[in-house]
């Protein structure tokens, strides 16, 4: 008996494994003309038919669409463990803005409009904020945060892991003057297009999630955005643990912020209508 029951709890764990999807669609971009790859990930059990709550998860500097497979493979049992599908599309090295330079560097309108669009023109989701959060790491940590912020009609929930939420300190980094211009010459710029200058917009009711590694070179500008945010008083969850700039830092944070927003999908989730009455 107990050997019957073994074997029927392996084959439903390889049911559920089994009925986990992991696509790569294609989704075309009208702002940048331009046919953008995503991962998209659905939890066993997506029907079609109940609508899910999505995760939007970013990349970071050098990455694209995969780098979040291959930092967290398990991401596919962890969207089945949370009842949520997952997006990671590919933000080039964007740092995710709309940029005032460059029109071919739209990716604020790409993630907070058009994918989500798509998302909902083609899959059962949620279509609100009280079922789309966003989030990522390093550059997309920034990005996570910057769209939350700027799009609280679109997410309800944001977040960061080692997030460059201060750009600032690092003017001659990662192409950023690609998208904004030299720091020297436009620091206006520069200011309005960093988290930390977009506190203001924050209103009450948006869940916010931000962690860093105590040895990560973006640990200062990380505790800077903590006070900041004590000081306005804006509520969110703030974990400063030790570890570094890296994908096993990564690995272990997103199953935190993963247990964050799906506690946000389902303290917020609509309640279920009675056919009865």
């Amino acid at each position: 008996m107990k050997k019957f029951l073994f074997l029927l709890l392996i084959g439903i764990r390889c049911v559920d494994i089994s009925a986990q999807q992991v696509d790569t669609v294609e989704v075309l971009s009208h702002s940048m003309n331009a046919v953008i790859k995503n991962i998209v990930i659905l939890p066993a059990g997506y029907d079609g038919k109940t609508d899910f709550p999505v995760l939007y998860l970013l990349h970071g500097y050098g990455g694209n669409h995969t780098s979040w497979m291959q930092i967290k493979p398990g991401l596919p049992g962890l969207a089945t463990q949370y009842g949520m599908i997952i997006v990671c599309p590919d933000g080039k090295n964007s740092w995710y803005w709309d940029s005032p330079v460059n029109p071919k560097i739209k990716y604020e309108t790409y993630v907070s409009a058009e994918l989500v669009h798509y998302m909902d023109d083609n899959y059962k989701t949620r279509k609100d904020g009280s079922g789309r959060a966003i989030t990522g790491l390093s550059m997309g940590g920034h990005g996570g945060l910057w769209l939350g912020i700027r799009h609280q009609d679109v997410f309800g929930a944001c977040g960061a892991t080692s997030g460059g939420v201060d750009i600032r300190p690092f003017p001659g980094n990662w192409e950023m003057k690609d998208a904004l211009g030299d720091y020297d010459k436009n620091r206006e710029r520069w200011d309005h297009h960093t988290v930390i200058n977009q506190l203001h917009l924050v209103k009450e009711g948006l869940a916010i999630i931000v962690d860093c590694g105590t040895e990560d070179f973006f640990h200062e500008v990380n505790e800077s955005l903590h006070r900041e945010m004590l000081y306005h008083h804006i509520k969110h969850d703030y974990i400063s643990r030790p570890g570094v700039h890296n994908g096993a830092y990564w690995s272990n944070s997103i199953e935190y912020q993963l247990l964050f927003f799906s506690r946000f999908f389902r303290e917020n989730a609509p309640m279920p209508v009675d056919i009865t009455r």
